[in-house]
């Protein structure tokens, strides 16, 4: 039985964007971070996005063929490449990556079936706080910036009660730090 993990980079005081929406705080230069986050992504058969998170990744579908970029760079777009992707939306009407298919909704009992068939993410914090609130996620990780941004996007939503057991911690040069907990 796969797992559904939601893991994002997260300021010191929770939030994914800061007010403005901007996310540049990210530690975007940490090789050894991409390099990690790559391995942790490596057995991941689905990523599950809302609209805005695809337009963000669908990046990775060219990334490999910019000049200059480092090795780490094209390893995780073929990793993102070899996955399934699904995105949830109710406006969005076609894709641009291979292996991408549109939802309407996110259907709780659709998603216990494709965890039977291996790990997925859950990106975004609009779609990971539906999929908290339906009891899917098995493994909450966030990588956690040195950064404090006053308001913005919260990495989890209010009024979601979880019992947490840390299974793994992982610090970096740059100062982020991944936390891995297992729902329980």
């Amino acid at each position: 039985m796969g797992r559904l993990m939601y893991s994002m980079m997260t300021t010191l005081d929770g939030y994914t964007a800061d007010a403005d929406g901007d996310f540049g705080w990210g530690i975007e230069q940490d090789m050894e971070l991409h390099r990690y986050f790559e391995e942790l992504m490596r057995p991941v058969r689905t990523f599950l996005y809302g609209r805005r998170m695809y337009e963000t990744m669908v990046f990775w579908e060219t990334a490999h063929e910019l000049p200059d970029e480092p090795p780490e760079m094209a390893e995780f777009a073929r990793t993102w490449q070899a996955a399934d992707k699904i995105v949830f939306s109710r406006t969005l009407e076609t894709v641009s990556s291979a292996r991408t298919t549109i939802a309407r909704d996110l259907d709780p009992e659709a998603i216990r079936e494709l965890k039977q068939g291996g790990d997925l993410t859950v990106d975004g914090p609009g779609l990971a706080a539906a999929a908290l609130a339906a009891g899917l996620v098995d493994e909450i990780g966030p990588i956690v910036v040195p950064v404090v941004v006053g308001g913005g996007t919260r990495f989890l939503p209010d009024g979601v009660r979880l019992d947490l057991e840390l299974v793994e911690e992982r610090r970096f040069d740059s100062g982020a730090v991944h936390l891995r907990y297992r729902t329980r």
